[in-house]
């Protein structure tokens, strides 16, 4: 049995675990939002940090990756791995993923490239997920990614290697790309440049 896992934050530049094969698409159906507090890797329970997380979202893609794992042994240390360091997103789905194959100069995509793919998702239930920070001003968002640092460095890294991975993959997210020009327009002007 392969198990296949999508990325689409920090997986999508920092794997961390052993995998055979590595594929660029999309899920549909959600959209990539700041939405999430991180208060063990990016951030701390005093000032946390904004990671992504997916909402709802009709009609809407998400470019990420899918990694494909293979063997048990490969799979049963993923998934350990994978457990502690997604374990502030309280739910795990399995989607379809997509690839873009242009077929007699036609996109195509109505057939998945891969079904039951897991992906982790923080809900938006402050019930189970107590680190939810919800919907903000562009603005208030940017302040506090400038603002937090955790155990794996400064928020606004976190976001900068998002968008950067994003665009290498050919993938322009206005949310993220919006965020991280907010957030360098206050970096510049707090510096006084």
């Amino acid at each position: 049995m392969v198990m296949w896992v999508f990325g689409y934050g920090s997986l999508i530049w920092k794997a961390g675990f052993h995998y055979d094969d590595r594929l660029v698409g999309f899920i549909k159906g959600y959209r990539r939002v700041f939405y999430q507090g991180s208060t063990d890797h990016r951030g701390t329970v005093e000032y946390p940090g904004r990671t992504v997380t997916l909402e709802p979202a009709e009609g809407e893609i998400c470019w990420g990756v899918a990694y494909k794992i293979s063997q048990k042994e490969d799979e049963e240390i993923a998934l350990t791995y994978l457990e502690v360091r997604e374990k502030q997103y309280d739910k795990k789905a399995y989607l379809d993923f997509f690839t873009t194959i242009f077929s007699s100069q036609k996109l195509t995509d109505s057939t998945p490239a891969i079904s039951g793919v897991m992906v982790y998702i923080a809900s938006s239930d402050k019930k189970l997920n107590k680190n939810y920070l919800g919907p903000a001003s562009l603005e208030e968002i940017a302040k506090q990614i400038i603002q937090a640092e955790g155990p794996s460095g400064p928020n606004r890294d976190y976001l900068f290697q998002l968008e950067k991975a994003l665009l290498q993959l050919g993938c322009e997210d206005k949310h993220v790309i919006d965020l991280a020009n907010e957030v360098r327009r206050n970096i510049t002007f707090q510096g006084g440049n």
